[in-house]
């Protein structure tokens, strides 16, 4: 009898941790996310970025193609792109084969042009329905836009969940490993180490030296002629990260500009390497 009651307790430890073991495999299959990367790149950087994406998601991936690419110079592309804008119309785009509907969270990335995404991004933008779903963008740029392209993807997509997005200058691809890894592991995407910098605290005058660090982190980049007027600092990995807030100099006639303003400059300076300015938000 006392054989008997034994195994009748052992067969109900075995149905229990089959049970337990089966909800616990029934939880993970439902908290496992579907991703998919949508891109369009000119270039191969945004391309660069979405493969980085892809590979550590282990996600579908799609490129948005337009019918008439954008295949000309930088100025070629520039005077097509204002041109479109002046006339208000976007480029066809071959259809997209993947079935939006299969995912849970869509990666949308793209150049930024005039401050917001290219326009094969727009076009796209007009026709998806995005309702219901989570939205990360990411984007390459050569000072910014990064905020403003993000503002303007919300307007267009209010019925989705759009959430913090990444972006890189095109002259800082050599980053985008690295800066992928801790992006995604911020958004909870992959698990690793990530450790949240701390605010940025108050701002203040800009110091001489100070100056001389905003100097040297644009005086490369012709877009930016302005002068640091205020700044705010933090420590990061590997070195320290400077919020600067500038104003646009007079530009000499002839020279191309943006409207006169306020900027903000993130300014990155790794221990041993010269001062980099990583994006610019008008």
């Amino acid at each position: 009898m006392k054989n008997l009651k034994l195994l009748f307790s052992l067969v109900a430890l075995v149905a229990l941790s089959l049970a337990v073991v089966c909800c616990g495999s029934k939880k993970e299959k439902e908290e496992e996310k579907s991703y998919l990367v949508l891109y369009y790149s000119q270039t191969s950087n945004t391309k660069t970025v979405a493969q980085e994406i892809a590979t550590r998601l282990n996600a579908d991936m799609e490129e948005i193609v337009p019918v008439n690419p954008y295949d000309g110079d930088f100025q070629a592309t520039i005077e097509r792109c204002n041109k479109d804008r002046e006339e208000g119309v976007t480029p066809e785009i071959k259809p997209i084969t993947s079935d939006l509907s299969k995912y849970d969270v869509i990666f949308i990335g793209y150049p930024v042009w005039f401050g917001t995404y290219a326009p094969p991004v727009a076009a796209f933008l007009e026709k998806a329905d995005l309702s219901g779903k989570k939205i990360v963008p990411f984007c390459t740029f050569g000072s910014g836009g990064l905020v403003s392209s993000v503002n303007d993807l919300k307007e267009k997509a209010p019925g989705a969940e759009v959430l913090p997005g990444y972006g890189v200058r095109a002259a800082r691809m050599s980053a985008v490993p690295g800066e992928v890894d801790q992006f995604l592991k911020a958004g909870g995407f992959i698990e690793g180490e990530y450790t949240e910098p701390e605010a940025f605290p108050e701002s203040h005058p800009v110091t001489a030296e100070e100056s001389t660090i905003f100097d040297a982190a644009v005086k490369d980049y012709p877009m930016i002629q302005a002068k640091a007027t205020a700044v705010a600092s933090r420590t990061i990995a590997g070195g320290v990260e400077y919020l600067f807030t500038a104003t646009d100099l007079p530009r000499k006639d002839g020279q191309q500009a943006p409207p006169p303003g306020e900027m903000k400059v993130y300014v990155t300076v790794a221990e041993g390497e010269a001062p980099v300015f990583t994006q610019v938000v008008r």
